[in-house]
């Protein structure tokens, strides 16, 4: 089977359920947007919801991919950077838990966190401490650690370090790997929007973006959107929150329905999507398997808190893997 290859902002994640979106407004999160905050930032936000019901894990958006794949079985590795704390600890061992090769840069600054405040609606904003995160840069990618992997999967967020997004694509051609680039959040892809369509232009393979973050990459609708992300690379796809997915390949669309779901949190919708997608396809499954297995992943996890999900869930995505495999 292919190998997988992530890189991503290794973060734990830190889940808060809140009683109305008041907290939102007070500490000036747009609702269902990535902000980018300090320290201080990060720990008024925390002492702010320090009386509501929170959840700790592992997370990132492309280790939560990268963590869906190998639950799914796929092969992995991933490269991110951790702080010599126990929240970067935490981080690593759950990865190789996974059977997941990991080549974490260290550093002496704090592991990153992303607070996740969950409204009623099951919506999630981030707020986002980088961290150590932040100090993954070009000359941390060695084409070492490319080689025997056939796909890159990039997270959206690391768009924000054009240096690090060029090495690292730059490296992936260099040894005939496809590229693969979740836009991951809207207000990320408005503030590097040309620096993103010359990217995808230029060095992507596979694309996937939301209805919002297709809409800040192209300024149209979704199904507009969609054709012309596939003009620029192999294969398109447009998530559509509850109406399912677009899929473009090849002149050829798909449109994939989503699973029935009592969604409870969305956090890692997006990236487990990814997972199930990036599964069936170095399973060379057809596109529509591949997008059916992703909305059966993304339906999944949103019926959890957090984006990882346990042994026994996973047990139970395996088995309707393969009945949608063999169908």
């Amino acid at each position: 089977m292919k190998k997988i290859l992530g890189i991503g902002n290794a973060l734990v994640d830190v889940l808060i359920r809140l009683e109305s979106d008041d907290t939102l407004v007070t500490y000036n999160l747009p609702k269902g947007s990535m902000q980018l905050v300090d320290d201080q930032k990060s720990n008024e936000v925390l002492e702010g919801a320090k009386n509501l019901a929170k959840q700790i894990n592992s997370g990132g958006s492309a280790a939560n991919t990268i963590d869906g794949l190998a639950n799914l079985g796929a092969p992995c590795g991933y490269i991110g950077k951790i702080g010599k704390d126990e929240f970067g600890q935490i981080f690593q061992n759950q990865l190789q838990d996974r059977q997941i090769e990991t080549k974490m840069g260290i550093t002496d600054t704090q592991t990153g966190r992303a607070v996740a405040l969950i409204s009623n609606d099951a919506e999630r904003t981030f707020a986002t401490f980088l961290g150590a995160a932040i100090e993954l840069s070009p000359d941390d990618l060695k084409e070492d650690d490319f080689k025997d992997y056939d796909y890159l999967y990039l997270e959206g967020y690391l768009v924000q370090n054009h240096a690090l997004i060029e090495e690292a694509v730059k490296l992936a051609k260099k040894l005939s790997m496809k590229v693969v680039v979740d836009t991951a959040s809207y207000n990320v892809v408005e503030t590097n929007v040309e620096f993103l369509n010359s990217i995808i232009e230029e060095y992507v393979d596979i694309v996937f973006a939301n209805e919002e973050e297709a809409r800040a990459l192209t300024g149209k609708e979704p199904q507009e959107a969609l054709e012309e992300l596939a003009s620029k690379c192999e294969i398109a796809v447009v998530k559509t929150g509850k109406k399912g997915s677009l899929v473009k390949s090849e002149g050829k669309v798909y449109e994939i329905e989503p699973i029935t779901a009592e969604s409870v949190d969305t956090t890692g919708a997006g990236d487990l999507y990814a997972a199930g997608f990036l599964y069936g396809l170095v399973r060379n499954l057809p596109f529509d398997k591949c997008g059916a297995i992703g909305s059966l992943v993304a339906g999944k996890v949103i019926e959890v808190i957090g984006a990882r999900m346990d042994a026994a869930r996973w047990k139970m995505i395996n088995e309707e893997v393969s009945q949608l495999v063999s169908s």
